[in-house]
């Protein structure tokens, strides 16, 4: 997506240009820094990981290192403490592809200090809606919640060598479903999502790169779904704001 062209990367560059207010910082939650327990990243100048391999030279040779943003992670950790969570401070990690991919679209600019926070994949949905209400009062700080992952993750069906193949129709199913629950604001359901989503374990093999979502719905109120597109023919690319 950093590179190529398609529906989501323009969504995601459109979203950047017509933010306002721009938020005084980002608490980013990456699908890919899993960790039991916690750990809140507060450098003060993230370094960019590039944790992947096979992709081409020009990937590797991105960069996104925007300012740290120190206190937002100090905060988020005394927040998450106070929630009862086992949480640590982590003073030297930078930016996975899950945060400095969507980044990069969203702010290339990388003016927006950015502070982040692991998932822990040995807990449920139900545990990360409560992560993310335990981090909602950074919102009335100026502080946007912003999470990665991806709606559907099963790579064992994608279609490498075409991007635009249309999605498939148990990716199709779980998404609607998804939206259906959000737009009822039923959240006991999505907490359920493994029993009730329809090819639930087919497209997530594991939860780790559905997590995030739930820390922005528990961080939020009323959900919406602001993007629908499908890539690769087996990857949901759909984007929710939580107000």
């Amino acid at each position: 997506m950093a590179v190529e062209p398609s529906p989501a990367r323009d969504f995601l560059r459109e979203l950047g240009s017509s933010m306002r207010p721009l938020p005084r910082a980002i608490l980013l939650v990456s699908a890919h820094w899993t960790t039991r327990g916690h750990r809140v990243g507060s450098t003060p100048q993230p370094r960019t990981i590039h944790d992947f391999g096979n992709f081409g030279p020009e990937l590797a040779a991105m960069r996104y290192e925007p300012p740290g943003s120190p206190d937002v992670a100090r905060a988020a950790l005394v927040q998450l403490h106070d929630g009862g969570f086992e949480v640590s401070e982590d003073r030297e990690r930078g930016l996975d592809h899950g945060a400095w991919v969507p980044l990069s679209l969203l702010r290339p600019q990388a003016d927006i200090p950015i502070a982040t926070l692991s998932i822990d994949p040995t807990r449920d949905a139900a545990y990360h809606l409560r992560l993310g209400r335990a981090l909602h009062p950074l919102r009335h700080d100026g502080v946007m919640i912003l999470t990665s992952g991806s709606l559907t993750h099963d790579l064992r069906s994608v279609t490498w060598n075409d991007p635009a193949a249309p999605t498939d129709a148990q990716a199709s199913e779980f998404a609607a479903w998804i939206h259906d629950r959000v737009e009822h604001d039923d959240r006991e359901a999505l907490a359920d999502w493994e029993a009730r989503a329809p090819h639930a374990a087919r497209n997530h093999p594991t939860p780790e790169h559905f997590l995030p979502f739930f820390v922005a719905a528990g961080a939020g109120d009323a959900g919406k779904r602001i993007h629908s597109s499908g890539t690769y023919g087996a990857l949901a690319m759909d984007a929710y704001s939580f107000a």
